[in-house]
């Protein structure tokens, strides 16, 4: 058994002081540090410096860790022309190596980050996903547009994802992610959401996340138009916006992006069950827009996505953006808000035992230092966002990683 105080502690949307954890591989009590002290005598009592808050451990819900290796490759500033130079490097993006990714691992682990989802498009990452050391939903991708190939795109799908099924484990968890409406064929998708549900994994998907795309699937027209002629000779969407929105209605899906959704498209995902990721910096690097979360009624989970859109994995950092970004909603509502939002919020969207601190949880834990004490517990969430950078310590299962 191990004891971990600290200043303070985040639970259930709060900050407590005077108290402390016991846990082995879960939490196992809450109490002040005599009272578990006499409980579990024989304890390990670990400390922390002063100032110190004890949160669940960070989770990040959308990362592509394949794309890692190019983050001075590509063309930023607009949605179209960034996809026109990730397909230009295609050798280099499917080429990053095992201690690329490996890093990239470690720079969310020392941010907090004790688990994640990673979107795999060719299943390069399986090695590096299996052995970090953090819990990972591995989102099997499948993407293809062409009616010619729907099969071979199929095949190569399926047989990643019964290769990551056999590593399943509590901290390895197969699921499926469909890239996106205007890259999928419609074939794809509705095998892609069949084989998720009949299989019972977690299914994720990009959706609206420029005005390019918005424009292609409602009116076949835009930035998208010329693009897909000239790459691919095609002159009209894979899929039209509703059609594929609605092909989702029986599973609830994590959707990322949405930053094109309307009002009204928003509520749909809500009432169907779906659930959204918001990443702001890389929505900021393509020109995509901004997510109007006031409007969003759906789970919300905050996310870094790729380097390849980002040029940080930190999701304390992800969070200063989005405190910067959304400037309409009150400094210390908005802070709790998205504290939640890669703590309680992903852990129910991915349905793990984590995400809290609370009895039975698994003990997956990150320690923030902040540079001074609050003048209140009211200021705990702003001064973790907008003061710190790295944790302090970090928990998974009970073991300490950092």
């Amino acid at each position: 058994m191990n004891i971990l105080e600290a200043d303070y502690i985040y639970i259930e949307g709060e900050y407590v002081s005077h108290k402390a954890i016991a846990f082995d591989n879960k939490i196992r009590t809450i109490d002040t540090k005599e009272k578990l002290l006499e409980l579990y005598p024989n304890a390990i009592l670990h400390s922390t410096p002063p100032n110190s808050v004890i949160y669940p451990g960070f989770i990040n819900t959308h990362v592509h860790l394949e794309f890692s290796s190019n983050q001075t490759t590509l063309s930023y500033g607009s949605f179209v022309p960034w996809l026109g130079s990730v397909m230009a490097n295609t050798s280099k993006t499917s080429s990053c190596d095992d201690s690329t990714m490996q890093e990239a691992c470690k720079e969310m682990l020392t941010s907090g980050i004790t688990a994640f989802g990673a979107i795999s498009s060719h299943g390069i990452d399986l090695d590096v996903c299996t052995q970090t050391p953090q819990r990972v939903v591995y989102f099997n991708e499948i993407v293809g547009s062409n009616s010619n190939i729907v099969d071979i795109n199929y095949d190569s799908f399926e047989r990643r994802i019964k290769l990551s099924q056999k590593y399943t484990s509590d901290f390895f968890i197969p699921a499926v992610a469909v890239h996106s409406a205007y890259s999928t064929h419609e074939i794809l998708v509705k095998k892609a959401i069949s084989y998720a549900k009949e299989n019972q994994l977690l299914l994720s998907a990009h959706l609206l996340e420029s005005h390019s795309e918005r424009e292609w699937l409602t009116t076949a027209s835009g930035e998208f138009y010329n693009f897909y002629k000239k790459f691919l000779g095609v002159e009209k969407p894979a899929n039209t916006l509703y059609e594929f929105i609605k092909a989702f209605d029986d599973i609830p899906t994590h959707f990322i992006h949405c930053v094109q959704a309307t009002k009204e498209e928003l509520d749909m995902l809500a009432a169907k069950g779906h659930s959204i990721a918001h990443c702001p910096r890389s929505n900021r690097m393509l020109g995509c827009g901004r997510l109007s979360i006031e409007n969003v009624k759906a789970p919300l989970s905050v996310a870094t996505d790729g380097l390849s859109s980002n040029w940080s994995l930190n999701i304390i950092g992800e969070l200063r953006a989005a405190l910067m970004m959304h400037y309409d909603i009150p400094l210390h509502e908005l802070s709790l808000q998205l504290i939640n939002c890669i703590t309680s919020v992903p852990a129910e969207i991915l349905g793990l035992n984590c995400g809290m601190i609370a009895s039975g949880r698994l003990a997956d834990m990150c320690v923030i230092t902040l540079p001074d004490k609050p003048t209140s517990l009211k200021e705990i969430a702003l001064w973790t966002i907008l003061h710190t950078h790295k944790a302090t310590k970090v928990y998974i299962g009970g073991k300490q990683y950092v």
